[in-house]
């Protein structure tokens, strides 16, 4: 059986490693899991592996706020110690410290 660590934890901010975005990290997948299209549209010279969990951001850029789903291997820990302005942070998480959210609710 393979075993699987993410690297980042729930509530770190992190940054994208080749696009100017960042965001506070809210679910991970153990491996790939969005759809087939999604991956495909993504330019095969950049295409990131299957094999390594991907993490699904509340993220913002200068223009605008979003989620975002992203590869392991394209993000970087962000240690601004800015908080994440994205306005579904409230929603799931707590106080903001030391670079990363606290949860607002257990998990089950």
């Amino acid at each position: 059986m393979l075993k699987k660590f993410a690297k980042y934890h729930l509530g770190q901010v992190v940054r994208h490693r080749k696009h100017p975005f960042r965001g506070v990290i809210f679910d991970v997948d153990p491996e790939f899991s969005n759809t087939e299209e999604w991956y495909e549209a993504i330019p095969e010279d950049s295409r990131p592996s299957k094999e390594q969990p991907f993490y699904h951001l509340l993220a913002e850029n200068d223009q605008s706020f979003y989620v975002a789903y992203v590869s392991e291997q394209n993000l970087i820990a962000d240690y601004s110690g800015e908080p994440v302005e994205h306005p579904d942070v409230p929603d799931i998480f707590g106080t903001f410290r030391d670079g990363c959210y606290t949860l607002q609710y257990p998990l089950n």
